[in-house]
């Protein structure tokens, strides 16, 4: 079952209430009490969370509630993993903690880290099967990484710039709350969403770090809980997350980005009783509503962001796979994708 901690949904009582807004039906509805998010490592249905933050969203016809709870959060919100966290001696050191102890903290939302010459991207991915398009759990999840980027890195550091696939907001205040969260350049109409950073920012010391003190936290972390083992599944499809966009997502591909070879991972996968064709396509049906949800891609640029060399090919799997055209598919509201 597709859980994640209680503490995902911190600072979402306080919006309400600066909303005015009448929580206990849309709690009914999402199925989730009161009392089940009073301990912030309780473990709750992901899906649940995520209706509950997009019917908040639209009862109280606030755009940006999932970006109004960012403001209540805290990186002590992460658990005691921030404790470990925190003193890690680069912004760099700090993300791989996130990553060795996701499971700890949120099993269905991944850190993509890419390589672009001088910059850095950092994205994450809510994946969940079949997937669940969900604007306030994005704008949520994108805000408290920037927060803790710039928790590690001080007052003074900003990004290149915050990239957004929807469009600008037109309310004044919509726009302004943007502007007071992140702090920096943003670029609406985005190809993704994510944090852009100089490839120099993943070595720049950070100035909290007390290397003491980060041992002290990995051992009382490590006695504490453990990262979480990862399934070679959860590990093929990062990779194919990261190979996809540039048709390299291969199970050759992926092979060698795991540092095996392609027999010894089909073994692997046979374990766990999936295979890799299998994972390629989940990745893709997760990806393929939130593609076509920006409207400033083409249908070619979707292809090819799933790894499609043709838009015949892709159109081949979209009907293979939902049994109409992507053109067709596109026609509908976002919320109705697959």
């Amino acid at each position: 079952m597709e859980l994640v901690r209680a503490a995902s949904l911190s600072g979402y009582f306080a919006v309400a209430e600066e909303l005015r807004l009448e929580v206990m039906p849309l709690l009914r509805k999402a199925h989730i009490s009161r009392p089940m998010l009073s301990n912030p490592e309780q473990m709750i249905p992901a899906r649940s969370a995520l209706r509950l933050l997009e019917a908040s969203a639209e009862a109280s016809g606030c755009i940006t509630y999932g970006l109004r709870m960012v403001e209540h959060r805290q990186i002590s919100d992460l658990g005691m993993v921030s404790l470990l966290i925190i003193h890690q001696p680069t912004l760099g050191e700090a993300l791989d903690v996130l990553g060795e102890f996701r499971n700890r903290i949120n099993s269905n939302l991944t850190l993509q880290i890419e390589d672009h010459e001088d910059s850095v991207f950092l994205r994450e991915h809510f994946a969940l099967d079949p997937p669940m398009a969900s604007r306030q759990v994005n704008d949520l999840t994108l805000g408290v990484l920037y927060k803790m980027c710039r928790t590690l890195m001080g007052d003074s550091w900003r990004p290149q710039c915050v990239c957004l696939s929807y469009e600008r907001p037109a309310a004044p205040a919509d726009r302004a709350l943007y502007e007071r969260v992140f702090d920096c350049s943003l670029q609406f109409g985005s190809d993704f969403d994510g944090i852009v950073i100089r490839a120099s920012d993943m070595a720049r010391p950070n100035p909290r770090s007390e290397p003491a003190l980060a041992r002290h936290a990995r051992d009382l972390v490590h006695a504490m809980i453990d990262p979480g083992e990862r399934s070679i599944a959860e590990e093929v499809e990062q990779s194919i997350r990261l190979l996809m966009p540039a048709g390299r997502a291969t199970i050759g591909g992926v092979a060698d980005a795991l540092g095996t070879n392609v027999r010894t991972l089909q073994r692997r996968l046979d374990r766990e009783d999936t295979s890799f064709s299998e994972l390629l396509d989940r990745v893709r049906v997760q990806q393929v509503s939130q593609h076509f949800a920006n409207r400033r891609l083409r249908l070619t640029d979707i292809a090819q962001l799933l790894g499609y060399s043709t838009l015949a090919s892709f159109s081949a799997w979209h009907r293979s796979r939902f049994h109409e055209t992507p053109s067709k598919a596109r026609l509908r509201p976002a919320s109705r994708h697959h």
